[in-house]
Parts: structure tokens; C-alpha cells; sequence
């Protein structure tokens, strides 16, 4: 089959905040930027790669959720466990620095993990964890 990955879903609950970490923490470009009911979706991406998004959505947008699912999708992101993205570089110590400079709340620096990637972690301000591994 021929399937390309277009985009792929993180939830947020400030827009604002996931904005500035993407476009301005991260370098992505925004791509959209749109509002409804009270809601707002943001789809960003790294620059230079039209074909691949991460859209940035609100957690409990769907009708269906209850709000016992509500109360426990809160829960679990500002645990950060709800959800999370996993990039890559080529030069993993130089996109480290720049994340530590512009204040990305570091969960893990750059260490060689036993499975044979070399890695580091952060969270978005939603807690959506991010992990950069380094391209050999």
C-alpha cells in the first residue's frame, strides 16, 4: 500500500501557550489557525515538509466524551501521560541547547539509551511528552 503519515493529533488546553511552543520553541511553521464553538485548532509543522502536520487540538472536543472521561483525560495530561510525538535530528546536542534556551521544560537530556538511539525528552505546556532521538 502506499500510505503516508499527513498528520497526527496532540491535545492542548491553552492554544495560546501550544502556539508559542511550537512556532517559537520549536521552529514549526503554522499552518492553520482555526476556531469554533468556542474551541480552537492549531496545525503546525516543521518547516520544509508541507506533507507532515501535528494538529493541535482541544482534548475533549469530540461529543461524545463523558465527563468522567473529561476528568480523567485532564488528569492524565497534567501527569503527562496522555499523549506524546516522537522527532528526529540529525544533530541532537544543538536542537537541546535551543530547546534549554527558549525554556522547553526539560524531562530528559541527551543520553544514550540502551537500545541503541540516543535521546532526549521534553513536554509541551499541555504535557504532551516529546522525545527527539538523533538520525545516525
Amino acid at each position: 500500500m502506499d500510505l503516508s503519515i499527513q498528520a497526527s493529533f496532540l491535545p492542548h488546553d491553552d492554544p495560546d501557550a501550544a502556539l508559542v511552543f511550537y512556532r517559537d520553541v520549536l521552529g514549526f511553521e503554522v499552518r492553520n489557525d482555526v476556531g469554533y464553538d468556542g474551541m480552537r485548532w492549531i496545525t503546525v509543522g516543521p518547516v520544509g515538509q508541507p506533507g507532515t502536520s501535528i494538529v493541535l487540538e482541544p482534548p475533549t472536543a469530540d461529543p461524545g466524551v463523558t465527563e468522567a472521561e473529561r476528568r480523567t483525560i485532564a488528569e492524565m495530561m497534567a501527569k503527562g501521560s496522555y499523549a506524546g510525538i516522537l522527532l528526529t535530528t540529525h544533530d541532537l546536542d544543538d536542537v537541546f541547547d535551543r530547546l534549554q534556551a527558549r525554556g522547553a521544560e526539560i524531562v530528559q537530556e541527551p543520553v544514550q539509551q540502551q537500545w541503541g538511539v540516543r535521546d532526549c525528552a521534553v513536554r509541551d505546556p499541555a504535557g504532551n511528552l516529546i522525545r527527539i532521538s538523533e538520525l545516525r
